[in-house]
């Protein structure tokens, strides 16, 4: 049989079922109950496939695409990256009543300090016009006995290749949260047995928003640069839901005067 000949008939068979269906919808409140049984089995077996169908077409079809990497690049950029978790699909997806420690895909992990933990994490498809980012980080937090709640974002080795004191960078994210909450934004960076460390308060407001850390500020000793990460720390985060729509990273020499 031909492939359009195939199609052909699966149009058919098709439209038999979605007859067939809109048949049983009317007619269901005189079944037997038993035929009512049997049909709702149906009905349930045949909504667990068509609901595996529509989150994968609406995850693939929905606008950003996954994997799309629109990031914004300063003028003379040489590095610019979105981690993973803002990328494309992690596991886990999600978490409830998250450790210390726990992990969203290999490049983000959640550390806070509390004795009982009541933070919900979960990875969310951004679908909104503005987004440019496929995937967000939600975090529930509810009541939050700690000091601290931070995200930790290992930066890829490409960051720190041919990293001087010179260079500036720079983050850009776009939070969302219930409530007002301080954020802070720590850039690590291993050189030997030392680790420098430059500390930035991110702008409060909603929606898109950036900080530059300036090496020059710091004793980092380019030849024996190893590794950076960055932590956002997030304060007083009780009773919140903090949504993380969007994190990339840039890099670039500073203007020469």
């Amino acid at each position: 049989m031909s492939k359009n000949s195939s199609s052909l008939l699966d149009r058919l068979l098709q439209k038999r079922a979605q007859a067939r269906w809109a048949r049983a919808a009317r007619q269901a409140e005189g079944l037997d109950l038993s035929v009512l049984r049997g049909l709702r089995s149906d009905a349930r077996h045949l909504r667990r496939a068509l609901d595996r169908v529509l989150h994968v077409a609406d995850a693939r079809l929905a606008l950003p695409l996954i994997g799309a990497d629109a990031i914004k690049r300063p003028l003379g950029t040489d590095w610019a990256w979105r981690p993973n978790l803002w990328r494309g699909p992690v596991v886990p997806a999600g978490v409830a009543s998250a450790e210390s420690r726990t992990t969203m895909g290999d490049q983000a992990t959640v550390f806070h300090d509390c004795k009982m933990s009541e933070l919900t994490l979960r990875q969310i498809r951004n679908t909104r016009e503005e987004d440019i980012a496929p995937f967000g980080l939600r975090m529930d937090v509810f009541r939050f006995d700690g000091s601290f709640l931070s995200v930790v974002i290992d930066l890829p080795k490409e960051a720190v290749q041919g990293l001087r004191l010179n260079h500036l960078i720079r983050l850009d994210c776009v939070v969302e949260t219930e409530k007002p909450l301080e954020i802070f934004a720590r850039l690590n960076v291993k050189h030997g047995p030392n680790t420098e460390q430059v500390v930035r308060e991110l702008p409060i407001s909603e929606g898109a928003t950036w900080v530059e850390f300036d090496l020059a500020y710091t004793k980092m000793n380019e030849k024996r640069v190893e590794k950076a990460w960055v932590d956002l720390i997030f304060e007083g985060p009780q009773m919140n839901q903090i949504v993380v729509r969007d994190l990339t990273f840039s890099r670039h020499p500073r203007a020469e005067i």
